[in-house]
């Protein structure tokens, strides 16, 4: 078995000015070329382990490794091209046209004051044709739908090439239409073989796209594994607090509550 792409082991985190301790010995595998959903009521951590992950926060012990080296032996640029990120409430506080946008996704790849050049624009052209959104790359980003600005935060992250890219609640306010679409751009991102991480309330939304299922309650890992082992009515009851019935139809399972 190849290792895990992400590791934590031991970690604890408490935000700054809190008496509250977030996560205390939390320890977790990623496993890698996988797509892995994250699951939990709010305030379970989901958020904030994506954070512990790229390095927006440190763990205050304990020890994050990505590619089997610790995540504070990584420059900020290298961490850029190894890891792509989608904040589930992203502010752009410039007038940006779509393309240019996505072309900060390039940033990780340029030297210090550089412009992004002709292979940087190609790069950012192909992964707006990937989400769909080729037509609107001289829009002001300020000018799109909510559903559209989103898709613009994942071209921007594709844009970097990561090997691992995380996802903050990647459909939430989403139509269907755009939905679907985000399910299928994850889908190929595992197919070429990138770790993709995703929190999400939905467990519905897990068991279609992910292989490989995390739950979480109040910052603790209640169960991690393979997703038609891990989604389970006893499992996801204990998760949401809730009664919570797993049934199949047609040959899909589909979750109830």
């Amino acid at each position: 078995m190849n290792p895990p792409t992400i590791s934590l082991s031991n970690v604890a985190f408490s935000y700054t000015g809190t008496t509250h301790t977030l996560f205390e010995g939390l320890s977790l595998d990623i496993p890698p070329g996988t797509t892995t959903a994250v699951l939990g009521p709010n305030g379970s951590g989901k958020t904030t382990l994506l954070h512990l992950i790229l390095g927006f926060v440190a763990p205050s012990d304990g020890v994050v490794l990505l590619a089997q080296r610790p995540r504070q032996l990584y420059s900020r640029r290298d961490l850029g091209k190894l890891i792509g990120l989608v904040s589930q409430n992203e502010s752009v506080p410039f007038n940006f046209t779509v393309l240019d946008y996505v072309l900060l996704g390039r940033a990780p790849h340029l030297q210090l004051l550089q412009t992004p050049g002709e292979a940087d624009i190609i790069v950012a052209q192909e992964v707006l044709a990937e989400t769909g959104l080729a037509h609107l790359e001289d829009r002001s980003i300020q000018s799109l739908s909510g559903g559209e600005r989103q898709l613009v935060m994942i071209a921007r992250a594709l844009a970097q090439r990561p090997r691992i890219l995380l996802l903050d609640e990647p459909t939430s306010h989403l139509d269907l239409g755009n939905k679907g679409l985000v399910l299928n751009i994850i889908k190929r991102q595992t197919a070429r073989g990138v770790t993709t991480v995703f929190t999400t309330h939905e467990p519905d939304l897990a068991e279609s796209v992910a292989a490989f299922v995390v739950l979480m309650r109040n910052g603790m890992v209640l169960a991690a594994g393979p997703t038609h082992e891990i989604l389970t009515a006893p499992n996801l009851t204990q998760t949401y607090g809730v009664p919570v019935d797993v049934v199949e139809i047609a040959g899909r399972r589909v979750i109830l509550s």
